[in-house]
């Protein structure tokens, strides 16, 4: 893994992001908060619960050990939590960009998870961690706008690196 690969990962991540919730914005506030079922609810439960988990990780990098991810009650709206977002993002860049080489990532983070126990790994696998992870909840939202008939955007990677050769 390279330092280079981490930066392009979570330039996607943001691009995907800004994608889905452009899509996200144009639902009623019924569809955005209602449950479906889905391991966070909804739509507004899996999209607080992407951002609370690249909050919490930025922090652990950071070298805080939270013991919470945010919940919905904070952000019950779209606007709130795209606002907060946008802030979480903005310092997720800022410390992706203070990174300056491979040996950065390479080096173990020590940190404690939300039940207290003690972890320590290298960063790469952290950060290619918490991608895989949004990727993994975004595919969920799709799934629920497709239960909401509401037509997804894509956001696959491939589609991020076409993009870079022919933006849409």
């Amino acid at each position: 893994m390279h330092l280079s690969d981490i930066h392009t990962l979570y330039e996607y991540n943001y691009w995907a992001n800004s994608r889905l919730l452009g899509i996200v914005e144009t639902l009623t506030m019924e569809q955005f908060t209602k449950d479906l079922g889905s391991s966070h609810g909804g739509i507004h439960g899996t999209l607080v619960h992407i951002m609370a988990a690249e909050e919490i990780w930025l922090k652990r990098w950071k070298g805080e050990s939270p013991t919470i991810l945010r919940t919905t009650a904070e952000f019950p709206t779209f606007d709130t939590m795209s606002d907060h977002w946008d802030m979480v993002e903005h310092e997720m860049m800022g410390f992706c960009h203070m990174l300056k080489s491979d040996q950065d990532i390479m080096k173990a983070v020590s940190y404690k998870d939300t039940k207290g126990t003690p972890y320590s790994q290298p960063l790469y696998q952290m950060m290619q961690h918490l991608i895989n992870h949004s990727t993994y909840h975004r595919g969920q939202v799709v799934t629920m706008l497709r239960q909401l008939s509401v037509k997804p955007i894509g956001t696959d990677l491939i589609m991020y690196y076409r993009s870079l050769i022919q933006p849409t």
